[in-house]
């Protein structure tokens, strides 16, 4: 069986590339695309659902905001499975700072020119909040287009979703991008920051090898 992964936003699957799956699937990583000018979100999730092939049943990954995007995915073409890794079930367990950027809309008016490469730069400082012990932290965020990540920042914070049965959360109980505890997670990696897939990826590989059988 298909796995389909997606990575955070603006990262690629360098964060993921550590992970182990069951040997017997086949582990396919569907890339961000690019959004179109004021592209809706329920386009853009339909683009992204386009690379997955519906003629076997498949199982769907995402970490971060790619776990938005597979439950997204999920209701356009069911997966037997939906493991989301340090994402959030529904709009309810969004972080304070999340909630904020709804409720101000500062996301939607922020420029496009602040998410240029200068700018950038001064945004990895911010990235080590994600695990500030983690000397390869800006390596995981390699996808730098400035209009996908404004587009990304804004659909998070807007985004509005009712949770599903058939979602699977796993979460670091030291993530402070989304807290666990605003959440339930079915799994908890002990010690795990924001990029626990990366810096746990043992305890990681373990759960999922347990979870896709």
């Amino acid at each position: 069986m298909k796995i389909y992964v997606i990575s955070g936003l603006g990262a690629d699957f360098k964060v993921l590339e550590r992970l182990q799956f069951p040997k017997e699937h086949e582990v396919v990583f569907i890339d961000w695309l690019i959004p179109e000018n004021e592209e809706p979100f329920s386009s853009y999730v339909e683009r992204m659902a386009g690379k997955i092939d519906t003629s076997d049943p498949f199982y769907l990954l995402g970490y971060s905001f790619g776990g938005i995007m597979v439950q997204e995915i999920n209701l356009l073409k069911a997966a037997e499975k939906v493991v989301i890794l340090g994402s959030i079930k529904s709009d309810k367990e969004k972080s304070r700072l999340i909630k904020m950027g709804e409720l101000t809309k500062i996301p939607k008016y922020l420029p496009v020119n602040l998410f240029n490469p200068k700018t950038l730069e001064t945004y990895s400082v911010f990235r080590k909040f994600f695990d500030p012990k983690n000397p390869k932290v800006n390596q995981y965020f390699r996808v730098t287009d400035p209009y996908y990540l404004k587009w990304s920042i804004q659909r998070i914070s807007e985004w509005k979703f009712e949770q599903k049965n058939n979602i699977i959360q796993i979460m670091g109980d030291r993530d402070i991008v989304f807290p666990i505890k605003n959440s339930k997670p079915d799994y908890i990696i002990k010690g795990g920051t924001h990029l626990f897939p990366a810096t746990k990826y043992k305890e990681v590989s373990l759960l999922l090898n347990k979870i896709f059988i």
